[in-house]
């Protein structure tokens, strides 16, 4: 397993790493976690994600963690305890006490914000011209402590997450769904940007929430009320494609996006020690041939932006309309769907 620099903090992660949603009571466990991080260290991966919102993924992560003698990176975010006020030190400083207790840790590598680029769920900065705010100054006064190595935030949008890392206050981004084998929006400015400043860059949803994770043909042939049509056809030109190669599904996303050398590493939502086992598979077949990638192109510029009222998650293989839509919402929302 390749192991990169993480921008220019002190932090060398593997290629492939563990993305924390499933590290928790919505997949295995303690008992599969721990699992995960055995195999996870057999196969040289060294670093995995957590958060608050993600369920119980922090709870379950630590005591797996604890479990091991095996040294991990783990990085996190703010979010706890509920209520959650982002503008109140205390509240803060609560949150990071908790993460602390419940990783078993007495310090965190990463320290991030999470969705920040979402005002309106929590307002997490008194100015954004020259950004301020509590959660700023107290994460420069946990790295001056020495009670974590680097600080990041976490988001799933384009524009505001490009203004957050103009601000250069960061050391680190993680982008979700917005870089993968159909959408590219943030290799316009987000990530290149990111990387002038000298961040590292963390990719998230390689396979945009499990809707790229296999071929939906049927499905998307009968074209469900959600569905445009230009995103159809393009669906149906990827499956197309795909069936023409050696490479399966899964493995193309995944190693589309270890292709791209300016994304550091690429959290992989593994549900159990056999995916994560096939993740570092991909990763040992190195990045894609030009002519694939250059394939691929074509297919993402049918259709370079998403349409208004496409769900931020494509919800093939999920009853769109059932009741449990909501599981679909973003990781804030399956946190809240937990308590």
């Amino acid at each position: 397993m390749e192991i990169r620099k993480l921008g220019t903090t002190e932090l060398h992660v593997s290629r492939v790493a563990i993305g924390g949603l499933y590290t928790s009571s919505l997949a295995g466990g303690v008992a599969e976690t721990s699992r995960m991080l055995e195999t996870a260290h057999e196969l040289g991966i060294n670093y995995s994600d957590t958060a608050p919102a993600y369920a119980d993924s922090e709870v379950i992560l630590g005591e797996a963690l604890q479990g091991t003698d095996k040294t991990f990176i783990v990085s996190t975010k703010f979010g706890r305890p509920d209520p959650f006020d982002p503008l109140d030190m205390k509240s803060l400083r609560a949150s990071f006490d908790e993460s602390l207790r419940v990783l078993g840790r007495e310090s965190i590598d990463l320290m991030m914000i999470h969705e920040p680029d979402r005002p309106q769920q929590y307002p997490w900065f008194t100015n954004y011209d020259p950004l301020e705010g509590p959660v700023i100054d107290f994460l420069d006064e946990l790295k001056a402590e020495g009670k974590i190595k680097a600080t990041g935030i976490a988001g799933t949008t384009v524009q505001e997450m490009t203004h957050l890392v103009a601000s250069g206050r960061f050391d680190v981004l993680l982008t979700a769904f917005n870089y993968n084998i159909l959408f590219r929006e943030s290799l316009a400015e987000l990530i290149p940007l990111a990387k002038q400043q000298g961040m590292g860059i963390i990719s998230g949803s390689a396979y945009a929430q499990a809707s790229l994770s296999k071929q939906y043909r049927e499905e998307v042939e009968a074209r469900p009320n959600w569905l445009s049509k230009p995103r159809q056809q393009q669906l149906l030109t990827l499956y197309d494609f795909v069936d023409e190669l050696d490479i399966e599904l899964p493995e193309l996303c995944l190693r589309f996006v270890l292709s791209q050398p300016l994304i550091d590493t690429v959290l992989v939502g593994a549900k159990s020690s056999d995916h994560l086992r096939l993740s570092a598979t991909y990763e040992a077949s190195g990045p894609l041939p030009q002519e694939i990638i250059n394939r691929l192109d074509e297919i993402a510029a049918m259709m370079p932006y998403r349409p208004y009222e496409e769900p931020m998650i494509m919800p093939l293989g999920k009853n769109y309309y059932g009741p449990g839509i909501a599981n679909m919402g973003s990781a804030i929302q399956v946190g809240k769907l937990k308590k």
